[in-house]
């Protein structure tokens, strides 16, 4: 059993894995979280001992300050901590370097998305093989397991369509992505996670596999509307997302889109600084001569995503809608997950897409701790079982539904 976690990352998301990991240190062992600031991780570590959520009560739990961009002094971390996994729930542009740590330092390695490079968006499909997929073999050679996207979306989505290729069906045909928050921050505008990466993933064109080749459309130019379990009738947008970039490898599935829900305030807002160039990741020199980013000078000026979690109400629906075949006959499902931004928050201090992004992270760490996902390669999490995943979620906060037809129920495992 691989046991001691080194968590990487302050924000939201590393505060619900900070929480899940300590309901679970029985089993991980020693935990340590690190980021720039050493405050924020302190603050993450008193809210885990306020809320009591260490499983083993007098469990190891520190902080630590690291720039994570610097490979030496990561790995150096991981093997002062001895820390067997590395769950890096900090920014995307982080993954390179903190996976050539990991191979260094012998570490399995956990993300919840797709590496970035600052000064590139959207780069040519699939993603995954701009920067993590050519890296497969060294992770293979040093003998470690890296799970790429195992978050919410990407991660519990493609263990859905796993699931529906698995148990419900002898062909699929099509899958769409549905990720609904009907919460409510109380804001006149925020994002829900990092505004530079959230705005990042809206600025270039919208890819989707569709006729088993990729397909290029314009934000906001498609457009349905869904009725769905709980949230009622949702209104989306087709929008690019990580998961879609691997599944259309590992799945044979001629139909992968993804559609997010998107209020019109959003939908103005987001116009305008896009049309006004507030939204390039290209460096721009003021009238002073100062050189600045726009995007990070807007990241800088709204909320920290952190800051919504008090007050936040709603509910959120994220699943895949699967069509295809089974015995000859054709098939609809929707396999999907409600979360609830006020449960989220008493019970790990962050609201519900943090919640949704950090717990199936914990998931993994737990499956690669106990040996059934340690498969000591680079891995998506459509190529791992389906069932010990969904099954720890059901059991740690994130259970599976399924509806067909008329029927809705819960899924066991």
């Amino acid at each position: 059993m691989k046991k001691n976690v080194l968590i990487i990352g302050a924000g939201g998301v590393a505060q619900v894995v900070a929480h899940k990991c300590a309901q679970n240190n029985d089993i991980l062992g020693d935990l340590h979280i690190a980021s720039r600031t050493q405050s924020k991780c302190k603050a993450i570590v008193a809210s885990v001992k306020e809320k009591k959520s260490m499983k083993v009560a007098n469990g190891v739990f520190k902080t630590h300050t690291l720039d994570a961009m610097d490979v030496a002094a990561t790995a150096a971390l991981i093997r002062k901590t001895k820390a067997k996994i590395v769950l890096n729930v900090g920014s995307a542009f982080l993954n390179m370097t903190v996976l050539s740590a990991c191979i260094e330092a012998k570490a399995a390695y956990i993300d919840t998305a797709i590496h970035e490079d600052p000064l590139k968006v959207c780069e040519p499909a699939p993603w995954y093989d701009n920067y993590e997929w050519p890296r497969r073999e060294e992770c293979k050679k040093a003998g470690i397991t890296a799970i790429l996207g195992a978050g919410f979306d990407p991660g519990v989505v493609n263990a859905y369509a796993a699931l529906a290729r698995d148990d419900y069906f002898d062909k699929i045909t099509d899958i769409d992505i549905i990720d609904i928050n009907a919460g409510d921050h109380g804001r006149w505008f925020a994002t829900n996670f990092d505004p530079e990466i959230n705005f990042r993933e809206f600025t270039g064109q919208v890819l989707s596999w569709q006729n088993s080749q990729w397909t290029s459309n314009q934000m906001f130019e498609i457009r349905k509307d869904w009725d769905l379990p709980v949230v009622g009738t949702r209104t989306s947008y087709m929008t690019g997302h990580d998961e879609i970039h691997s599944l259309s490898k590992n799945l044979d599935v001629p139909n992968i889109r993804f559609w997010m829900g998107f209020g019109e305030r959003y939908i103005t807002v987001f116009t305008v600084l896009n049309n006004l160039g507030l939204l390039s990741e290209k460096p721009v020199k003021t009238a002073e001569g100062l050189e600045v980013v726009p995007l990070k000078v807007v990241k800088a000026v709204l909320p920290d995503p952190a800051s919504l979690a008090p007050g936040y109400t709603g509910k959120t629906c994220i699943g895949d809608l699967v069509k295809g075949e089974k015995n000859g006959k054709l098939r609809e499902v929707f396999i999907y997950n409600i979360a609830d931004h006020e449960e989220a928050y008493a019970e790990t201090g962050s609201q519900g897409i943090s919640y949704t992004a950090g717990v199936p992270a914990v998931a993994a760490a737990l499956l690669i701790a106990t040996g059934e996902w340690d498969v000591k390669t680079m891995v998506n999490v459509e190529e791992l079982p389906p069932h010990p995943f969904l099954a720890l979620l059901n059991r740690i906060g994130l259970p599976t539904r399924i509806r067909e037809g008329k029927e809705d129920k819960p899924v066991t495992f």
